[in-house]
């Protein structure tokens, strides 16, 4: 069966979608949409949303219908028991997170972005919820210090590199999808703990870092 998933690179929906098929080692078509190409997902289900899977010529939305959808495929990998501390650690830094990614990942070299007018229609809209991102960019030492004292609580939660409460869960697909766009902000210092698993779960997904272009 050929399967596509259409994303944008920087969209952490998109990871948590992407990571499902490194987990199960299947092979899929990855294409990378621009960020102002409205017409193609609604042509496919109806609104401007990604990621979106394509299976003989039908589409799903929605990461985890997704995640949840491949991973029933076979033998199912996530059979281990979130720890609702995760997701609370997730939601503690959720919008300490988003303020920094997001004029970050205006300014990478992302395929999504390739034309300016696909860049601009990104920073017209998430500027609407952060501000202008210049304003943000200038100065993030505050908040890059909070996010680093948020990942000293989260490294003793890791009990192992491979799979956060020890075996894969639907928290590793939340989890590394997070920290995957951690990776985008210069200034980041990971425990030991914590970047032990962020390296084995990219290698695992087969979903990289940004470290490299980090901003």
């Amino acid at each position: 069966m050929t399967r596509k998933l259409y994303i944008y690179d920087h969209c952490p929906f998109c990871v948590k979608a992407e990571m499902i098929f490194g987990l199960k080692n299947l092979p899929f078509e990855r294409i990378i949409l621009l960020n102002d190409d409205e017409a193609g997902p609604i042509s496919m289900v109806g609104r401007k949303v990604l990621p979106i899977l394509e299976e003989e010529a039908r589409f799903m939305p929605e990461s985890m219908d997704i995640v949840t959808h491949i991973d029933q495929q076979g033998t199912p990998v996530l059979t281990g028991t979130p720890n609702p501390a995760i997701a609370d650690w997730i939601n503690a830094t959720n919008s300490t997170l988003y303020r920094l990614y997001l004029p970050r990942a205006a300014c990478a070299p992302l395929p999504e972005f390739a034309t300016t007018a696909a860049r601009a229609y990104f920073v017209q809209r998430k500027e609407e919820f952060t501000g202008p991102f210049f304003e943000i960019l200038k100065d993030s030492s505050v908040e890059i210090a909070s996010l680093n004292k948020m990942l000293e609580m989260l490294a003793p939660l890791i009990r192992n590199p491979e799979a956060v409460n020890g075996t894969l869960s639907t928290d590793d697909i939340h989890l590394f999808a997070h920290v995957h766009s951690l990776s985008l902000v210069r200034g980041i210092q990971y425990p030991p703990a914590v970047e032990a698993y962020r390296q084995a779960m990219s290698r695992r997904s087969g979903v990289g870092l940004y470290d490299t272009i980090a901003v």
